[in-house]
């Protein structure tokens, strides 16, 4: 497990803010070997804080890297499935999700591009969520994969 609270990285952080300009620009071009793109401070310490932490504890995972590139694509307007854009947080394809609402058992199954749950296909779970308690709800917290901020609803 990674330890975020790593002292040395907390104070490569923190003295970020007491660099000089100067001091800013070798750190940039110590931590990317280029030299910086701008003199803005804001736009440096926040680059050189995002890298000092990449370094000490690892980049973004393959799959959120997939995931970013594919939506930059859709951006751009370049074609993108968008079934292939899926949600990190969605279950396998083929899980049952099962809720009881006031006494009835709702089941939902995960499929490739959405939800089915009664017969229909739904696109997201918070649809399917309204749908059975007509109000609106965080689908992953109202199937239970996400947890309630601030006690269960």
């Amino acid at each position: 497990m990674q330890n975020y609270d790593d002292p040395q990285v907390l104070a490569r952080l923190s003295a970020l803010k007491t660099m000089t300009m100067p001091q800013l620009r070798q750190e940039w071009e110590k931590l990317f070997a280029a030299a910086t793109p701008n003199n803005s401070r804001p736009f440096l310490e926040q680059r050189l804080a995002h890298r000092i932490q990449e370094l000490a504890f690892g980049g973004l995972s393959k799959p959120v890297i997939r995931t970013l590139d594919m939506l930059a694509d859709e951006v751009e307007g370049k074609k993108v499935r968008k079934s292939v854009i899926s949600d990190p947080r969605n279950p396998i394809i083929g899980t049952r999700l099962i809720r009881d609402w006031k006494g009835t058992e709702h089941t939902v199954v995960v499929a490739k591009d959405g939800f089915d749950w009664n017969g229909r296909r739904y696109k997201s779970l918070s649809a399917i969520a309204k749908s059975i308690t007509g109000t609106n709800w965080n689908g992953y917290r109202f199937f239970g994969l996400r947890a309630a901020e601030g006690g269960a609803r």
